[in-house]
């Protein structure tokens, strides 16, 4: 079961998270839950896979707000740095795929928690 405890050792700014969620820690718990269950994970990985640099972008803005809501840092800095990458870009990007990987690797180290 997630823990505040547990999200402070993996690197989370429980402090910013819980403000933005009134300081009530089950309503935190929950953002945090419904934020790593978003399908947009799943957009991504597809978009980068098939070198769809739009899809790709959308996928990973979109992640940007509902994982920095609750300030978790580990997946919320290679999603800004993919989102940086693609922003404005055509075709396929050298380095999305490897952001993409950490930002699922970090996904997968929060969901085990």
């Amino acid at each position: 079961m997630m823990t505040l405890d547990a999200l402070k050792l993996y690197g989370a700014n429980t402090a910013e998270g819980m403000g933005r969620c009134l300081n009530n820690e089950s309503f935190y718990l929950k953002m945090v839950a419904m934020a790593l269950a978003d399908k947009n994970f799943d957009r991504l990985k597809e978009a980068v896979d098939a070198g769809d640099t739009h899809a790709a972008f959308a996928a990973a803005h979109s992640l940007k707000g509902s994982i920095g809501n609750v300030a978790l840092t580990p997946v919320y800095e290679p999603i800004c740095a993919l989102t940086e990458l693609l922003r404005g870009k055509d075709a396929p990007v050298a380095g999305a795929e490897t952001l993409a990987e950490q930002i699922m690797a970090a996904r997968e180290k929060a969901l085990s928690l």
